[in-house]
C-alpha cells in the first residue's frame, strides 16, 4: 500500500517539471525577441533620420534648380474668357473706312451745278401787290422786264439804281442775262419785288453769294403794305369831320 501511494506523486512532480520547462525556455526567447526588436527600431531610426531630413530638403532644392517644376510666389490667374473690348473700339472697327476727300469733287466757284430746267435759275419776289418772277443765266448782261429794257421800263433813277445795286454787290453785272415777268402793284413795289426775286435767283446760281446778299438785306422781304380802308371812315385812319352843331 505504501508503494502505490508513493508513485503518483513522483509522476506529478515529473509532469509539473516538464510543464515548467517550456515556460522557462519561453522566457529567454521572448526576452531575446524584445531585445532584437528594440535594436531594429533603433537602427531604423538611426538610418531614417537623415533620410527624412533629406526627403524634406530634396524637393526644395530640386524645385529651385528646375525651372519647369519651380512655381513663382504669386502667379497670375488665367481666365478662360477673353477680355471684352470697349464699345467705342468695336464701333470704330465696324465702321467702314472713310473715303478720302480727294475722291469727292471740289465745289468750284460760280454756278452750283446745272439749273433745274437745263437753262435758267429762278427766283420769285413780292412787294406790296407786285409779283416778279426772275430768271437768270450766264450771258452778255441783258436786263429785260416784260420784254422791255429796264432803262425804258423804269423812268425813275431810284428804281434803276436799286436793280443794279444787286448785281454790283455780287460782281455779276455784265456777266448774266436777267429776264423778268412782272405784274401787279406800282413802280416802287415792282422794283422791290424784282430786287428780292433777283437776289433769290443769285443765291441758287452760286451759294457762296448768300453771305453778301444777306448782309446787305437783299434776301429779306419788306412786309409793309398799304393799310386797308375801314368802314365808317374815308380811309385807313382818316375820320370825317365832327360837328357838334
Amino acid at each position: 500500500m505504501a508503494k502505490k501511494d508513493s508513485t503518483p506523486p513522483a509522476d506529478e512532480s515529473q509532469s509539473t517539471a516538464q510543464d515548467q520547462a517550456p515556460a522557462a525556455d519561453d522566457k529567454p526567447t521572448d526576452a531575446a525577441d524584445a531585445a532584437a526588436a528594440t535594436d531594429a527600431v533603433d537602427a531604423t531610426d538611426a538610418v531614417d533620420a537623415p533620410d527624412a531630413t533629406d526627403a524634406v530638403d530634396a524637393p526644395d532644392s530640386a524645385d529651385a534648380d528646375d525651372p519647369k517644376t519651380s512655381t513663382p510666389a504669386k502667379a497670375p490667374k488665367k481666365t478662360s474668357k477673353p477680355r471684352r473690348k470697349p464699345k467705342v473700339a468695336a464701333k470704330a472697327e465696324a465702321a467702314p473706312p472713310a473715303k478720302d476727300k480727294a475722291d469727292k469733287p471740289a465745289v468750284a466757284p460760280g454756278p452750283s451745278g446745272a439749273p433745274p430746267d437745263g437753262h435758267w435759275w429762278w427766283g420769285t419776289g413780292r412787294r406790296k401787290r407786285a409779283v416778279a418772277r426772275v430768271r437768270i443765266r450766264p450771258g452778255d448782261g441783258k436786263f429785260v422786264i416784260n420784254k422791255r429794257p429796264y432803262e425804258s421800263y423804269f423812268t425813275e433813277e431810284r428804281d434803276r439804281n436799286d436793280l443794279m445795286n444787286v448785281l454790283n454787290k455780287t460782281n455779276t453785272a455784265g456777266s448774266l442775262d436777267v429776264h423778268v415777268n412782272l405784274h401787279g402793284g406800282g413802280y416802287m413795289g415792282q422794283a422791290g419785288a424784282i430786287v428780292l426775286g433777283l437776289a433769290r435767283a443769285l443765291r441758287k446760281y452760286d451759294e457762296s453769294l448768300e453771305p453778301i446778299l444777306r448782309s446787305n438785306g437783299l434776301l429779306s422781304r419788306d412786309p409793309r403794305k398799304v393799310e386797308r380802308k375801314k368802314y365808317g371812315q374815308p380811309g385807313a385812319r382818316k375820320r370825317f369831320q365832327f360837328s357838334k352843331r
